[in-house]
């Protein structure tokens, strides 16, 4: 009878499926998000009832349009995620998100002052990966090698190699 690492291959180095996501960014769009929201709020209400009066409603339809524009960009950068599957990998960037399979994905970098990893394809082009944030330091660095290690396992060449 087979040992189970014979039986099953190579070890995984994350149990699947496994998200990645940036910690970071995550945190500044809530905390510093919320806190705008938060100052925008007691700024209109300490404001005497004459100055509220003054604005117009095209004043005023230009504040919510402008807020609603930036929970929209906090919210794209705080969804954004590399979801690893048995199947592949789907990045999400924002409000796109692309579907990988295994076999597509050649190599996995993130080099010194890049923003956030990124995904050599065999077809020769990459795809930015906004999920792996370098800011996140050494969880950035964690997470890009249990990727590879991802990729090192299940991807298969016709060679096998």
């Amino acid at each position: 009878m087979p040992h189970d690492s014979e039986s099953t291959g190579p070890a995984l180095p994350v149990r699947l499926p496994h998200t990645f996501r940036p910690l970071g960014v995550r945190i500044a769009v809530f905390v510093f998000g919320g806190l705008l929201v938060l100052v925008a709020a007691v700024v209109w209400f300490t404001f005497p009832p004459e100055i509220q009066a003054k604005f117009t409603t095209f004043q005023r339809g230009t504040i919510i349009v402008l807020g609603l524009g930036f929970l929209a960009l906090g919210w794209g950068l705080a969804r954004s995620r590399v979801e690893a599957r048995a199947e592949g990998l789907r990045i999400v960037n924002g409000y796109r998100s692309r579907s990988l399979e295994w076999n597509e994905v050649v190599r996995v970098s993130m080099r010194p002052g890049s923003p956030w990893a990124t995904l050599d394809l065999a077809d020769g082009t990459t795809a930015q990966t906004l999920g792996i944030q370098s800011s996140d330091g050494a969880r950035a660095t964690r997470q890009v090698r249990e990727l590879r290690g991802l990729v090192e396992v299940l991807t298969r060449t016709e060679r096998d190699d």
